[in-house]
C-alpha cells in the first residue's frame, strides 16, 4: 500500500472516531428569549431594569426578571458580566416557583453569580471553581433533563448533578444591585426539548389558507406571520391536534380583533355544539370595546369563559399567551399570569365542543403580526 493510501486510511479512520464521539445536540423548539430590544416574554417584579444596545442591565433594587412561560426540560444560553468590581451578587433561577408572599426570589433552583461562587448551584451541590472571568462577558450553557442538570461555562464543563426534583418552573434573572451591584446580561436563548416550532419564520410551511390561498391576506416578513388586513382566508394548520400547549407572541393595532382557534373542523367552526373553540385577542383598551361581553376580552374562551384579569399590553407592543389544552381542561396565560382556568365541571357546555381538530388564526380583516408559535404536549 502507498504511504498516501496508508495516510488516507488513517485520516478516514481518525475522522470516522471523531464524528462517532461528538455528542449530538438534542432536538427542540429554540426561541430567543431576550430580543435585545425590549422585554417582551418576561415579567419584571420589585427591581428596575433597562434595555440598551442587546444589553439588559438589572439596574436597581431587590427583585427578578422572569419568563412569562414556564419551561420542563431546556437547553439554556446566556451571557452575563458584572459591573461592581468586588463582592457582586446575582444569579440565574431555573425551573423556579414564584416567590412566597414577601420573598424577593424564589427558593430554588438558582445558578449562583456571587463573588467566589459563580456557576454553583447549592441545593444540588453543584461546583464550578475559577471558570467565571470577573468584570468580562461569560457564556453559560444550562441543560435540564428530567432530574439532571449539566453545566457548562465559558466553553468548559463545570458540573453535572442529579436532583432537580421540580418538574417545571421559570426561568428568572436575579437583581440584587444593593448589595451586589449591577449585573448585564445578552443573548439569552432557549432549546425547548420535546417541543417543535409551529412555524419556521420564513415560509407558510405547516399552514393553509382556508379554503383559498394564503397569500391573498397573509404574507411572511421580518420572522413574523402576518395578516394584511385583506379579506381572505383564515389560515389553518395542516395538522390535526388533540391535547397540546400551544405558545406565540401577537401584535394588535389600535382596537385591534383577532384571535386562535383550537380543536376546530376543517370549516374553522367554533361556535356551538360539535365545533371548536376560540381564544380572543382585543385591544381591551379600545372605546368601542368598553361594553363587551366578559368572554369577548384578551385571552377569554370564547363564548364560555372570560379572562379573571385583563392583562393586554397597548397596541404596538407585544403580547405572549399559552394555550395548554388537555382533555377537557383549557388553561390560558397571558403575558404570564394565569387568567383562565376552565373545565367541564365548572362549564358544562364544554361537553359539546371537539376534542381534536385544527389550530387556526383568524383573519378579522385587521392587521395582526404573530411570531415564535410552538407547540408540544400539554403541560
Amino acid at each position: 500500500m502507498s504511504l498516501r493510501r496508508i495516510l488516507f486510511c488513517f485520516a478516514s479512520s481518525v475522522l470516522l472516531v471523531t464524528t462517532s464521539s461528538c455528542k449530538s445536540e438534542p432536538e427542540g423548539a429554540e426561541i430567543t428569549l431576550f430580543n435585545g430590544k425590549d422585554l417582551t416574554g418576561w415579567t419584571v417584579t420589585e427591581c428596575e431594569t433597562e434595555v440598551k444596545d442587546g444589553v439588559l442591565l438589572l439596574k436597581a433594587g431587590e427583585g427578578w426578571v422572569r419568563t412569562d412561560h414556564e419551561y420542563a426540560d431546556f437547553v439554556l444560553w446566556w451571557e452575563c458580566r458584572n459591573l461592581k468590581g468586588d463582592a457582586y451578587d446575582s444569579g440565574v433561577h431555573f425551573r423556579a416557583e414564584l416567590p412566597a408572599p414577601k420573598a424577593h426570589w424564589p427558593k430554588k433552583f438558582q445558578v449562583n453569580l456571587k463573588t467566589g461562587e459563580e456557576g454553583n448551584v447549592k441545593p444540588l451541590n453543584a461546583v464550578s471553581t475559577g471558570l467565571y472571568k470577573p468584570g468580562e462577558w461569560n457564556s453559560f450553557k444550562l441543560t435540564v433533563v428530567g432530574t439532571t442538570a449539566e453545566m457548562e461555562i465559558n466553553g468548559k464543563p463545570a458540573w453535572k448533578v442529579d436532583g432537580v426534583d421540580t418538574p417545571k418552573g421559570y426561568i428568572g434573572l436575579q437583581s440584587e444591585v444593593t448589595l451586589g451591584g449591577q449585573f448585564e446580561f445578552r443573548n439569552i436563548k432557549i432549546k425547548e426539548l420535546g417541543k417543535k416550532l409551529a412555524f419556521n419564520g420564513r415560509d407558510f410551511e405547516g399552514w393553509e389558507g382556508a379554503g383559498q390561498p394564503a397569500t391573498k391576506c397573509w404574507k411572511v416578513e421580518n420572522g413574523e406571520l402576518v395578516c394584511t388586513g385583506e379579506k381572505g382566508p383564515w389560515l389553518r394548520s395542516l395538522e390535526e391536534y388533540a391535547d397540546f400547549n400551544l405558545r406565540m407572541e401577537y401584535l394588535l393595532i389600535d382596537g385591534g380583533n383577532t384571535g386562535v382557534f383550537v380543536r376546530v373542523p376543517e370549516d374553522g367552526n367554533h361556535h356551538g355544539p360539535k365545533s371548536g373553540l376560540e381564544i380572543q385577542m382585543l385591544d381591551d383598551y379600545a372605546e368601542k370595546h368598553a361594553k363587551l361581553k366578559p368572554y369577548q376580552y384578551s385571552a377569554g374562551l370564547y363564548d364560555i369563559v372570560g379572562p379573571n384579569a385583563k392583562v393586554t399590553r397597548k397596541p404596538g407592543a407585544w403580547n405572549t399567551i399559552e394555550i395548554n389544552c388537555k382533555a377537557d381542561r383549557y388553561v390560558i396565560t397571558h403575558n404570564g399570569v394565569v387568567v383562565v382556568d376552565a373545565d367541564e365541571a365548572q362549564f358544562p357546555v364544554l361537553k359539546e365542543r371537539r376534542r381534536s381538530g385544527f389550530i387556526g388564526l383568524q383573519n378579522h380583516s385587521e392587521h395582526v403580526a404573530f411570531r415564535n408559535i410552538r407547540i408540544g404536549p400539554p403541560m
